[in-house]
């Protein structure tokens, strides 16, 4: 059952990572359509809480910390930036793009100023002008409180988007409903149909290849969900699923794991899966992880934190 645990790190840490904040009108209109998953980044959430700093220095990306790095070296710091929002989405060929968007108070003429002294010129595209950054990566300015970046493509895919070329998240109603369930939150992020399938696949762990779970995931719609520090550490999943039978069956399938796992279970993952409940409620599975600041210090110390954060 460590994959159970496991699924619960992944979706609040690794390619999951997510500290939130409201979506913006800017941002969302740079999200195309056919979203695979938002991913929210709240600085200023993680500057107030040692623990969610904890978290953040043990898992970041390397290509977040790229990010930052390169940033820096345009002249930002660390205050200026209040969020950063990730957008995983498909294109034509049913290949997965990603863009970030960056908000904050920009010192918009420091970081023009810091191009034109490293001779950094940038391209026209649409109503846009896109400015070629390291490691093959491009940004460009949506207004001055917004900052798009990104590969080549993705940047320009998110601007026709933005442009009217191609449909937006805007037109996406199911993916909408899921953000506009969570994003108030002070960490959130929606998965899409398909990336919810393949999450609770890793979560159920041996209890997936049951027939049970072949059955019923393609009666999964989607998935959402919200953390917060403010008093110790919550994390709330809701799986949406079509219909009342699909989430009470996943959830026995994940309660009979988590009894399975509790008879042989590592202090440490005891410690882990004592922290978790498991019910639904109508068409929802829904999760919960809550523990305090230190029981999750240690957690993130732990060999088992080490292996399936990796």
């Amino acid at each position: 059952m460590k994959r159970y645990f496991a699924a619960v790190c992944i979706l609040v840490l690794g390619s999951s990572l997510a500290f939130g904040a409201t979506l913006g009108t800017s941002a969302r209109t740079v999200i195309p359509s056919q979203i695979q998953q938002v991913i929210s980044v709240d600085y200023r959430a993680l500057r107030n809480s040692p623990t969610a700093m904890a978290l953040k220095d043990r898992v970041l990306p390397d290509s977040l910390k790229q990010f930052e790095t390169q940033l820096h070296q345009f002249g930002l710091t660390d205050d200026e930036i209040e969020q950063l929002t990730f957008a995983a989405f498909r294109v034509k060929d049913n290949s997965v793009r990603t863009v970030g968007i960056a908000q904050g108070q920009f010192p918009t003429k420091k970081i023009y100023a810091k191009m034109r002294l490293k001779k950094i010129t940038g391209t026209k595209y649409h109503q846009s002008v896109i400015y070629p950054m390291n490691n093959g990566m491009q940004m460009s300015f949506i207004d001055p409180y917004t900052l798009l970046f990104g590969d080549g493509g993705a940047v320009k895919s998110a601007l026709d988007a933005r442009d009217g070329y191609t449909e937006s998240l805007n037109t996406n109603s199911q993916m909408t409903d899921m953000v506009n369930a969570v994003q108030e939150g002070a960490v959130w992020s929606v998965l899409d149909q398909l990336g919810t399938q393949n999450m609770m696949r890793s979560t159920l762990g041996d209890a997936a290849r049951l027939g049970d779970f072949e059955t019923v995931k393609k009666r999964l719609i989607g998935s959402r969900y919200i953390m917060d520090f403010n008093d110790g550490v919550n994390f709330n999943l809701d799986v949406v699923t079509s219909d009342g039978i699909t989430a009470s069956t996943l959830s026995s399938l994940i309660k009979a794991g988590v009894l399975f796992r509790k008879m042989n279970a590592s202090p440490t993952e005891k410690l882990a899966l004592d922290s978790v409940t498991v019910d639904s409620n109508s068409s929802l599975l829904q999760l919960k992880f809550k523990t305090d600041d230190s029981k999750f210090q240690s957690l993130l110390h732990s060999d088992l934190f080490a292996s399936v954060s990796k």
